[in-house]
């Protein structure tokens, strides 16, 4: 059985049911991640600007014509 290591101290991390911080190796680690996520250190990417190029503005569309409400 392999051993996981702890994303924010790197140390070794006790079994899901014997730890309550898992996958953190203790609470410390734990609220440090949440205070990381609360500062947003971490961020959720955005789709890429060159993504978006393709799209059609939001006021246009393909099946309206000047003037349709």
């Amino acid at each position: 059985m392999s051993t996981s290591t702890c994303p924010i101290c790197q140390k070794p991390v006790a079994p899901r049911g014997t730890n309550t911080a898992f996958p953190f190796c203790s609470k410390r680690c734990r609220a440090v991640d949440l205070g990381r996520w609360l500062g947003e250190e971490y961020r959720v990417p955005d789709r890429q600007a060159d993504e978006r190029e393709d799209e059609l503005p939001a006021d246009s569309h393909p099946d309206r014509q000047y003037g349709d409400a």
